[in-house]
């Protein structure tokens, strides 16, 4: 497994998340639980901290390009969220981001991020550290250059990083510059190919204005807005595992959309694409066919490399987790245990 997925993580005050710990992840993660339980915030702190670590030690050129880079990670929850549509919110100039007070959220022996009385401090556990004396303050955000001159432009700022996919997000700007970064890397015959097995659509193509599907009937093409919101979603799942390669990813409510009957080539697809890539991936579900699923195919690809993190509220009503390697999670599906939180 590559030395750079996430193998362990500290959370304080993020969110639900008081004082949480857990660590054992591998390439493929699936997160169980019960609604609102914190999957998604989960998700969350592994995002904000994770995009930031740089195993280099290449530093940003400055400390606005810092600055501006961290808030767009902040900008992108809010978004996914919210489900908002984020250029109308700018524009309006409504969007804020006083829903983060004091937290702090750590990679171990890696990075931490934290935030006091607004205050955002980056930090890397690194030599010739570049961020330790650097702090801002998160509700100005649009005093930062970057962010004032997208404004004087009258422009929203490019939020360009797609790695977080969720049923709020699967908007048409993310899913035409998906799909032009695969076409360019030549990989929409297989795109097709899993689009006509699951969906009986033939092809996926780009317009000037639009994303255009062909049915198997060879039928007038339609737009993607014609579509449900469950090939929308299976589009932007499978277009986020192919344009990515050596970092990590995070699907939320990954059957969403989904029927229960496409289920395994849907874990097919996420369990040998992430290994091609080299892509590691954190999913949620609350789906009991879901994580049986994702059992089954991981038994029959033989891969080893999965984990199952399993939240709950311990006696004390506190957040914890159970973390299972490949192993275990088989052992407890097969003896019919709950694995959906407790």
């Amino acid at each position: 497994m590559s030395e750079h997925f996430i193998k362990n993580i500290e959370i304080k005050n993020f969110k639900c998340f008081e004082d949480f710990k857990a660590e054992g992840f591998g390439r493929v993660n699936l997160i169980g639980g019960k609604n609102n339980v914190g999957k998604t915030a989960f998700m969350e702190a592994c995002y904000l901290v994770n995009n930031l670590y740089i195993p280099d030690g290449t530093v940003f050129a400055d400390r606005d390009t810092l600055y501006f880079n961290i808030i767009k990670l902040f900008l992108s929850i809010e978004q996914n969220r919210k489900g908002s549509d984020f250029l109308i919110e700018w524009l309006l100039d409504t969007y804020n981001l006083n829903d983060f007070s004091n937290f702090e959220i750590e990679l171990p022996k890696r990075l931490k991020l934290s935030a006091n009385n607004n205050m955002i401090r980056p930090e890397r556990f690194q030599k010739n550290d570049y961020w330790n004396d650097g702090t801002f303050k998160l509700s100005e955000h649009r005093d930062n250059q970057y962010f004032y001159l997208a404004r004087k432009n009258k422009k929203a700022p490019n939020l360009d990083d797609y790695r977080f996919v969720t049923p709020c997000n699967n908007t048409y700007t993310t899913t035409k510059k998906l799909l032009s970064k695969i076409k360019e890397l030549n990989k929409n015959d297989y795109i097709n190919e899993q689009l006509k097995i699951l969906f009986h659509v033939s092809k996926i193509d780009l317009t000037d204005n639009d994303v255009i599907l062909f049915d198997n009937n060879n039928s007038e093409p339609k737009n993607l807005s014609q579509y449900g919101d469950g090939i929308k979603h299976f589009i932007n799942v499978l277009l986020t595992l192919l344009a990515h390669k050596d970092t990590t990813i995070y699907l939320d409510e990954i059957e969403n959309g989904i029927h229960y009957t496409n289920l395994d080539k849907l874990w097919e697809i996420i369990l040998t694409i992430s290994e091609a890539q080299n892509v590691q991936v954190f999913a949620t579900t609350h789906s009991k066919e879901c994580i049986e699923s994702y059992a089954r195919m991981a038994e029959e690809l033989k891969d080893e490399e999965i984990g199952f993190i399993e939240l709950g509220r311990n006696k004390n009503n506190e957040l914890d987790s159970i973390v299972m390697d490949s192993e275990r999670f088989q052992r407890f599906i097969k003896l019919g245990n709950e694995v959906r939180g407790w």
